[in-house]
């Protein structure tokens, strides 16, 4: 039996902050434009449909991490999942976005024919497979793994009497009411859980091998309540946002071109936040430079309030096992725990863990390499959205898929089927595309795409450098060539039966 084939001009994979920000984008500068969204899970909303633990909030603010094309109007610049949810979900509402998302279905391969000049996009739902064929892909479904975090193996894991939970898969009835819990991990994702978890708990305590580094900021912005008070919200908003965008930017750039004093005040910053005579030289000073891995949020002092009350408590050592009662550190101490939570982190993929090739050859994603961050070097018509690493993901997502629609209409106004960015250095020095130390970038550097040491191959993680290069640069830069293909399939060519509305 044949597959069901389906047609559109554009295929979004993913239906998270990044999708709906590029079927907004299309809907305004390629109206003419049919597209279909793929989304594996039973609803929208990526990241804040899947993390469901206590506490989950953005670790960015609101202000530039909410769409550029529709203002965040909540007070709240840190803001809880569910209400990032539902800013995702109305957005979606609001532009008729919803009715173009097919929920379940999980893409397998994507196959190119350079023949067709066409995409043959091969999704699983309920268990039968559909292909959708468009001339251009979105992959916006982000970098890391769905369906597992990074769990690692600790002996004696099946003697412990409790629950071993991991964040990425949160039981909606977990009772930790009056119980001892032990969080394993010091990343954001930790830094959340424990002030959540010490409300309710009889104690947490977060077991770290090294120390984090954090900054504090209050959860209600003052200075967007007041703007808002004095000016209409379109200019409160146009100043909140772009103050934080400044901040972020200059703040990087700052801690790396100063790194020993960025970590210093980090860390005096930490201790003035904590009980007297804490020892933050154990428990809150990294062996690392500040940005060498993301900085971690504490919103209104939540992390420290919850150790200065005696509702948690940080403890740095390594694991030596799990016994029955708890968890056994390598100093021979033992921790009583009834729940254990393994904060342990991501796991990074590219393309969700989906195939990919072109004409006929498969594709490795280690071996990639990216251009601009965005495209791959010999895979055409396809745009990859992936954010920052040291500022709001959707600030960089929706400069992307702006830059997809300029792309998409200059094929159409060039009469070209396709562009594929061609590397014609064989020298070029080839790197990690994310320049941070933390576990999960390290654990998937061979699997993850590489940059490179010049532009346009380089990901430079400045906003200020994309706006210039990906607003208003120029497409026909000789890297990124264009193409017409031998036997173009136009839509007319396509039963109407099999086009989706």
């Amino acid at each position: 039996m044949s597959q069901e084939t389906h047609h559109q001009d554009v295929i979004i994979i993913g239906a998270g902050i990044s999708g709906v920000s590029a079927a907004c984008h299309l809907q305004k500068y390629c109206p003419s434009k049919s597209y279909v969204i793929l989304e594996a899970r039973d609803d929208l909303g990526g990241t804040w449909d899947l993390f469901r633990y206590p506490g989950i909030r953005s670790d960015s603010d609101m202000f530039t991490l909410g769409f550029g094309f529709r203002p965040w109007r909540d007070e709240k610049a840190i803001a809880e999942g569910p209400l990032i949810k539902k800013y995702i979900g109305d957005t979606a509402r609001a532009y008729g976005i919803d009715s173009k998302i097919r929920f379940r279905h999980s893409v397998k391969k994507l196959s190119w024919s350079s023949e067709r000049a066409e995409w043959t996009v091969t999704a699983e739902c309920d268990g039968a497979a559909k292909n959708f064929t468009a001339p251009f892909v979105i992959f916006a479904a982000g970098y890391y793994k769905y369906e597992a975090g990074h769990a690692p193996a600790f002996d004696g894991a099946d003697k412990f009497k409790g629950d071993i939970i991991h964040p990425q898969h949160w039981p909606e009835d977990l009772d930790y009411a009056g119980k001892q819990v032990v969080v394993i991990g010091s990343g954001a994702t930790a830094v959340t859980i424990v002030p959540a978890l010490a409300e309710k708990a009889a104690h947490v305590t977060m077991l770290q091998r090294s120390p984090s580094y954090y900054f504090s900021m209050p959860a209600v912005s003052g200075l967007s309540k007041f703007l808002n008070r004095v000016l209409p919200s379109g200019a409160a908003h146009f100043i909140s946002r772009w103050l934080r965008i400044i901040l972020q930017q200059v703040s990087f750039k700052f801690a790396r071109a100063k790194p020993e004093k960025t970590a210093k005040n980090l860390i005096k910053f930490t201790k003035d936040r904590l009980p007297e005579g804490y020892d933050v030289k154990t428990h809150f000073t990294p062996r690392y430079n500040p940005w060498e891995q993301r900085l971690c949020v504490v919103p209104d002092d939540d992390l420290f309030n919850a150790i200065k009350r005696g509702r948690a408590s940080v403890v740095t050592d390594t694991i030596s096992a799990f016994d029955r009662e708890g968890v056994v550190l390598g100093g021979g101490e033992k921790l009583p725990a009834d729940i254990i939570v393994t904060a342990t982190g991501l796991e990074l993929e590219t393309f969700g863990g989906a195939a990919i090739a072109v004409d006929g050859t498969d594709l490795k994603p280690g071996d990639l390499l990216a251009y601009k961050g965005l495209m791959f070097e010999g895979v055409p018509n396809l745009v990859s959205v992936a954010g920052y690493t040291n500022a709001s993901w959707t600030l960089r997502a929706d400069l992307i898929n702006a830059y997809a629609c300029r792309l998409i209409n200059h094929l159409d106004k060039k009469g070209f089927a396709y562009a594929m960015p061609i590397n014609d250095d064989p020298e070029l020095i080839r790197e990690p595309i994310i320049d941070f130390n933390s576990g999960y970038v390290t654990r998937a550097v061979d699997r993850l795409p590489k940059q490179g040491a010049v532009d346009p191959w380089r990901n430079p993680q400045d906003y200020f450098r994309d706006i210039r290069a990906l607003r208003f640069g120029r497409l026909d830069d000789g890297v990124l060539r264009f193409s017409k293909a031998s036997a173009v399939a136009s839509a007319t060519d396509t039963p109407a039966e099999a086009r989706i509305a």
